[in-house]
């Protein structure tokens, strides 16, 4: 008996770089169990080439990506979500769409490494540093007994894997 796959939308302000890792991380290590999305409240467009190759780096698949409004996972049509996750304090703190399907969130605040200044090799570390949390995050989320948890529990937990406790 198999269990239909959660949906989760990583948001943050973009969608270029710590949004889009994420929804790459949870699909791949997501076994199945999770359908992951990413978006931006005001999108830049385009994927960071930093991103790319840090998720390539780490051996996950980059065809497809694409850099998405929120507005495309408000429409009617949209697929509906089980949990919104945002990744960055600015897009946290906006007024957001109303969400199909009444989603549970969560704040996991994670440094753009899109907005560090450095040498190159810098900037590549910080996106390694960066995707490194993400995917600590999403382990975490993976090792969550979802079906035994009620929606209090499951919204608790979801808050503490974003303050890293």
């Amino acid at each position: 008996m198999s269990q239909k796959p959660s949906h989760i939308l990583f948001l943050c302000t973009g969608n270029s770089a710590r949004s889009m890792m994420a929804e790459v991380m949870l699909n791949h290590l997501g076994g199945g169990r999770f359908t992951a999305f990413s978006a931006g409240s005001h999108p830049k467009g385009t994927v960071h080439p930093l991103a790319i190759a840090t998720l390539q780096g780490m051996g996950l698949p980059v065809d497809g990506l694409r850099s998405k409004s929120w507005e495309e996972f408000a429409r009617p049509d949209a697929p509906a979500l089980d949990m919104i996750i945002t990744v960055c304090d600015d897009a946290a703190g906006e007024v957001c769409p109303l969400w199909p399907g009444k989603p549970m969130t969560a704040h996991w605040d994670v440094e753009d490494p899109a907005a560090f200044q450095g040498t190159e090799d810098a900037q590549r570390q910080k996106f390694h540093e960066v995707a490194l949390m993400l995917r600590q995050r999403i382990e975490r989320l993976l090792r969550l007994p979802l079906a035994t948890l009620d929606r209090m529990t499951m919204h608790a937990k979801l808050q503490e894997i974003g303050q890293g406790a």
